[in-house]
């Protein structure tokens, strides 16, 4: 029999400053006169509609086994009062200071709390542990980062990232929401035009940082790790964009620790694909147990480690065969340096004896097309953002294969293709494939990794590079655990360009590769018999669902179009989710979302991004929208944003505001 629960879907939360947070509270029956541990999301993606099925499922879960859970609105979205102007502020890490201080002060709190959150809720939760508040006892954090320059949606490896367009665009969205009239009364028309007016063009902001600054250190927990000191779960998947930190974490962090990274999307473990999810929420009870609770359940005896070990897969398909794997500590002692020459059109063992010609050094100017069939930096949608067939791209790359295998290879951990290089371009990006290429010539994208080589150095101080000479650099691929099997090639594809996963350079460069140095370094991993008696996770739970009813099924598309006439070509994504009428509520949501990455006859000067989505609320006669658009485009020396936003109550527009703004390019 599932135990009772108390729901209380609206409370209000003072701050210091009077601003009120809404919030939303699960708790296990008898609470109030039997204080127990608090799990805390804090996250601004609106607890009332877009979260709140998904809330349900997971806190209600947490209810059951113990646990007061609360969702709180992020200060300006939801019901919450206030404008929201930016990630990881410190105003943001003093309302939850006061948010925590709250929790404690209530009869059904023992004053233990537990941070948890998936991407920014992952963020703020290591954020908040590192400047020790004293009700903390404990953090679970998935898909989030540790460093927010280096691995976060807004750059990779010193190059500007289109998802940071994309999440720009997400997140002018998210605030162009207004509250909810049954909650906040009359006053919810002054609180949207406060949110419509006050939140600002965050891609302006983010495109004006575009090395790695004060900005991005603040809220990066790397910079002082030592200041975590409550234990860490880190979790993440393979197809997510967050994968590097959890190994960072795991091996700079001095707290009780443990890792899980399987084969999912962005996404909780219990709900994600594609491949096996887990009774995540199961691990997440037993992690709360044992240092919220003080059980001894042996969960810190677990191996500090568990990866799914991904086999070869078609990228047709969304499956993700494989078995679990795990290793005691992190980096671990058994995992092993393997070194691969780069020859000419060849990957060379390290029992093979290089040719003469294995020493020529070879050059490539790639077309723009390679990065089309590359699909998003960190996978939201499963079906249709993964990558693609990979011969798709190569024509426009080098390719350096090895023999097939003589024999299976496992690999655990970052490979690293190390460059002798030189550009003809005083800044110039080089962007490397790891793929599985199978007999019959598919080949699967395993791991990639881009660099901006003026950041070759230092993300914070970058140096234009002199055309023409030579310099060595270290492409440091995504932590990735993969079998090779025997029979199987393994394939490195360089190219100087990865459109539309990142921005390209100013001007086309010419890279030289000279092979004689340059090689790829594999993390080698020998089988483990303990592998195949670990404990098994088990098949996902969660409550029960909220009542809704489907009004139209979700609907992702992603396509690419070549008009031969022209010579355009577009990358074209529909990202609408499920448009749903809560039946408790009567309150019905829609998100429609589309962006389009194109250029026309390989012309960098034609480069442009495309974001939209249109946001909708229905109860009864209360009926309003948003329609939120921004393109960015870029010339040489600047990035253009242009950008603007409607809102509508019925068909009437409400309030308009547009943005022309350009951001000198540095060296990106």
């Amino acid at each position: 029999m599932t135990p009772s629960i108390d729901t209380r879907p609206l409370l209000f939360i003072p701050m210091r400053d009077g601003t009120r947070l809404a919030a939303k509270l699960w708790l296990p029956a008898g609470a109030e006169t039997a204080p127990v541990p608090t799990i805390l999301e804090y996250i601004p993606y609106r607890r009332n509609d877009n979260k709140a099925n998904r809330d349900h499922q997971i806190h209600a879960f947490f209810a059951t086994h113990g646990y007061a859970g609360l969702r709180v609105d992020m200060r300006g979205s939801g019901d919450s009062e206030g404008i929201l102007t930016d990630e990881y502020l410190p105003l943001e890490m003093q309302d939850g200071f006061d948010i925590l201080a709250w929790i404690a002060e209530q009869p059904w709190s023992d004053g233990k709390v537990g941070l948890f959150g998936l991407s920014w809720g992952g963020f703020n939760g290591l954020q908040l542990a590192a400047l020790r508040p004293p009700q903390v006892g404990a953090v679970i954090t998935v898909c989030s980062s540790d460093d927010r320059y280096t691995d976060d949606v807004h750059y990779m490896g010193g190059c500007l990232l289109t998802d940071n367009l994309s999440w720009a665009g997400n997140m002018f969205a998210f605030n162009s929401c207004p509250p909810d009239p049954t909650h906040v009364g009359a006053d919810w028309r002054r609180m949207w035009l406060e949110r419509l007016d006050g939140s600002g063009l965050w891609l302006d902001t983010w495109l004006r940082h575009q090395h790695r600054d004060a900005y991005w250190k603040s809220g990066s927990v790397n910079e002082h790790y030592a200041a975590i000191q409550v234990p860490v779960m880190a979790v993440s998947g393979w197809r997510d964009g967050y994968t590097n930190p959890v190994f960072r974490l795991m091996q700079h962090l001095e707290v009780p620790r443990r890792a899980i990274v399987g084969p999912w999307g962005h996404k909780y473990p219990h709900m994600g694909g594609p491949g096996p999810a887990i009774d995540f929420l199961g691990e997440c009870v037993a992690w709360w147990d044992r240092w919220l609770k003080g059980r001894e359940n042996g969960i810190e005896a677990e191996p500090r480690l568990r990866v799914w070990m991904m086999d070869p897969s078609s990228p047709l398909t969304t499956s993700s065969p494989g078995h679990w794997v795990a290793e005691e500590t992190w980096p671990s002692a058994r995992i092993k340096e393997q070194s691969w020459r780069l020859g000419a059109g060849a990957l060379l063992n390290p029992g093979q004896f290089p040719r003469a010609r294995d020493t020529e050094p070879m050059t490539i100017q790639s077309p723009l097309s390679v990065g089309l069939f590359a699909g998003k930096w960190c996978s939201y949608a499963e079906e249709t953002d993964l990558p693609w067939d990979q011969r798709q791209e190569d024509g426009g790359a080098l390719l350096f294969d090895s023999w097939p295998l003589a024999a299976a290879i496992e690999i655990m951990g970052a490979p690293v293709v190390e460059l002798d290089i030189a550009a003809d371009q005083p800044v110039a990006m080089v962007a490397v494939r790891l793929c599985d290429v199978s007999p019959d010539g598919r080949s699967a994208r395993v791991s990639f990794g881009i660099l901006n080589l003026t950041h070759a150095e230092s993300h914070e101080c970058p140096r234009p590079l002199q055309p023409g000479e030579r310099q060595r650099v270290a492409v440091t691929l995504n932590n990735i655990a993969q079998h090779f099997p025997r029979g199987h090639s393994i394939r490195v594809a360089i190219s100087s360009s990865y459109w539309p996963l990142a921005w390209p350079s100013p001007r086309p460069a010419r890279l030289t590769i000279y092979p004689e140095r340059s090689r790829l370094i594999l993390p080698v991993r020998p089988p483990r018999a303990e592998d195949s008696a670990l404990r098994p996770f088990g098949p996902p739970r969660m409550a029960e669902p909220l009542p809704m009813t489907l009004i139209a099924p979700a609907d992702r598309r992603w396509t690419v179009n070549l008009d031969l006439g022209s010579n355009r070509v577009e990358l074209n994504v529909v990202n609408n989710d499920a448009h749903y009428r809560l039946d408790d509520t009567l309150l019905a949501s829609k998100r429609h979302a589309r962006e389009r990455y194109s250029y026309v006859n390989n012309d960098y000067a034609t480069l442009r991004g495309f974001v939209e989505q249109v946001r909708e609320f229905c109860r009864g006669d209360w009926v309003v929208s948003t329609v939120t658009r921004t393109v960015l485009t870029s010339t040489e020396t600047d990035f253009v944003i242009r950008a603007t936003l409607d809102a509508y109550e019925g068909e009437a527009r409400i309030f308009s505001k547009s943005w022309d703004q350009q951001v000198p390019r540095n060296l990106v």
